[in-house]
């Protein structure tokens, strides 16, 4: 990973955390604004951290929601 990897991975952390602790849903794109008038590159790192980690979350929701599904069916036999 480099550097401005790293520094784009580490902001999507915070922001997305701050954006959960405050309800802010504007959160990630004024960050994204600020980076992009000022860094095409660490705006480019941050927005696909930003993107990676919200895919994780949703897959992570359809594994949990199929796994709550079959064992619901394993307790119902």
């Amino acid at each position: 990973m480099s550097y401005v990897e790293g520094l784009g991975e580490k902001l999507a952390r915070d922001v997305l955390a701050v954006q959960a602790e405050t309800g802010d849903l504007n959160l990630v794109q004024e960050i994204a604004d600020v980076l992009e008038a000022s860094s095409s590159t660490l705006h480019e790192a941050f927005m696909t951290a930003v993107r990676v980690y919200d895919a994780e979350k949703r897959a992570r929701g359809v594994l949990d929601a199929k796994l709550n599904a079959a064992l619901k069916a394993a307790q119902s036999q």
